[in-house]
């Protein structure tokens, strides 16, 4: 039985074969891909928005890391793909590419419980007195993890070619998994990555910059894993200030990190990476650097 009918029982939907025309400058034709739903069987159940070239593979993985809320009624509409034109453009460049759900968002937000339903929710950063921002990116990590050692396992991509995608704290948790040096993982690309960014919704009011700064030396002292680190300089969550702090430690401690800052995107650049017109910008920096870093695999 071929490898991906493997899932059958865990995909929910599939949605579409997507036509595409070539995005590469080479006489290759890229592939056509196609989107789904499934049902990962982790440690802790998840639902991922999967969208890959056609054809048998295995193809090279992208796993793909949306922010957090810590609203729940925010998370419980938390919508399926946060950045679908993004995933697409990485899966045009033949990777599977996985945009897991947090745990705590969509149904498994609901949390009553007095109905004796539990949400978990595992990213919390503690108090703005003392901050925990290591484990909250580790927590982050783990789950990126999971999603490589299963997807590995089933012989659905290519083994120890796999890059890791993350915005905000999607990419905070890249970071994290960054002083891991998974030999899994070929290299991290962050977009406005951070923690604690617009506390009480206050432009530019972050959580204990100082101490996100030290947590972010504190990953770069073991970190070897190449990293593409892109903030936007009209963030109001992670201004350029804070952000080139935050880089400069970590790669100050020994971590292997490139830094850009884009122009301002729009009215409020954290989001950057979510809106198709930012991927002209941002699509020739992340071509050259996983052009420099990773081995294509014929992918």
């Amino acid at each position: 039985m071929h490898r991906f009918l493997r899932l059958l029982l865990a995909i929910l939907v599939i949605a579409e074969i997507v036509a595409v025309q070539p995005s590469r400058s080479d006489d290759t034709q890229p592939p056509r891909i196609q989107e789904e739903v499934w049902a990962l069987p982790l440690p802790h159940p998840t639902i991922a928005y999967v969208v890959r070239p056609v054809g048998l593979g295995p193809f090279p993985l992208a796993v793909m890391n949306h922010g957090v809320s810590l609203n729940p009624q925010e998370r419980s509409f938390f919508p399926l793909v946060e950045f679908r034109d993004a995933a697409m453009w990485f899966a045009r460049r033949g990777y599977l590419v996985v945009a897991p759900s947090g745990p705590g968002y969509g149904a498994a937000a609901l949390d009553a419980p007095e109905r004796g339903l539990f949400a978990v929710f595992y990213s919390k950063i503690g108090a703005c007195e003392n901050p925990n921002f290591r484990e909250a990116g580790m927590a982050a990590a783990l789950l990126d993890k999971w999603i490589i050692d299963y997807m590995t396992d089933q012989r659905l991509v290519v083994p120890d070619n796999a890059i890791v995608i993350g915005q905000s704290a999607g990419g905070w948790g890249a970071i994290a998994l960054s002083s891991q040096n998974l030999p899994s993982v070929k290299a991290i690309i962050t977009f406005a990555a951070g923690r604690g960014g617009r506390v009480g919704g206050k432009p530019n009011n972050n959580c204990a910059p100082d101490k996100l700064v030290e947590a972010a030396a504190d990953f770069g002292r073991a970190a070897r894993t190449p990293m593409l680190s892109i903030y936007i300089e009209n963030d109001t969550f992670f201004g350029p200030d804070l952000s080139r702090r935050m880089i400069d430690a970590y790669t100050a401690a020994g971590g292997n990190a490139e830094y850009h800052l884009m122009p301002p995107f729009g009215g409020e650049g954290h989001f950057f990476v979510g809106s198709p017109e930012a991927i002209p910008q941002w699509s020739p920096l992340v071509s050259k650097f996983l052009d420099k870093h990773i081995q294509r695999n014929g992918g």
